[in-house]
């Protein structure tokens, strides 16, 4: 059995680092952020972990109070893993980090977790921008609901009810779209995006998301 590591330091940022600090900690919250998941989809969300350590890490959360297994009703019966409020109190954190870490060199080849990529959309979200509008987002098969109003955004899974634009992709072409490295209509005709609703609202989409100067590329 592991012993956990403690910095014995009264500070409030060391206690946190004491239950968050381990490598892949606050990468599997940010995969929880947007809601449950199985194991599975963990190991998808967080390439390069491996089954022993993601389960030591999620045994650590939970130990924590950051994270909670359960099992879901009939017909599915399987155990999902989903934030506490303790664990959810952590998003504005990740929301900083990801601002901060945006702006360090891109060393990283890989493509972003879907949950990965709307907590980056999250972190460049333009208030002045919002055109008071919900999206739907189909992005690899699961949905998502964006709604961007009053200067805020609001992300959740699940599918929204009569949302002006529903956009259905890959992460990879929501990324491309959402960052300005194409226009919607072009990754319309290269087949990798389905659009329906309010055209005006859907070229929209992409304007809420501005890169900041001095951010590296995403």
């Amino acid at each position: 059995m592991t012993t956990a590591r403690r910095y014995d330091d009264p500070c409030g940022i060391a206690r946190a680092l004491d239950a968050v600090g381990d490598r892949w900690a606050l990468l599997v919250v940010r995969e929880l952020i947007f809601g449950p998941k199985r194991f599975l989809q963990l190991r998808q969300g967080l390439r390069g972990v491996s089954p022993n350590v993601l389960s030591q890490r999620l045994r650590d959360l939970e130990a924590a109070g950051v994270v909670r297994r359960c099992m879901l009703g009939p017909p599915a019966e399987v155990a999902v893993y989903e934030l506490t409020a303790s664990g959810r109190a952590l998003e504005p954190v990740l929301l900083e980090l990801g601002r901060w870490g945006s702006r360090q060199p891109m060393t990283a080849a890989g493509e972003l977790s879907v949950s990965a990529l709307l907590i980056a959309l999250e972190t460049v979200f333009d208030p002045a921008a919002a055109p008071g509008a919900v999206f739907a987002l189909r992005i690899d098969g699961d949905w998502y609901r964006l709604t961007a109003a009053d200067g805020a955004i609001d992300i959740a899974r699940g599918r929204a009810d009569d949302p002006a634009v529903t956009f259905e992709t890959d992460v990879a072409t929501l990324r491309s779209v959402a960052f300005g490295r194409e226009p919607v209509a072009a990754a319309e005709r290269a087949g990798r995006l389905t659009v329906d609703g309010d055209r005006r609202l859907a070229e929209r989409f992409a304007r809420m998301f501005p890169v900041p100067d001095g951010r590296p590329p995403e």
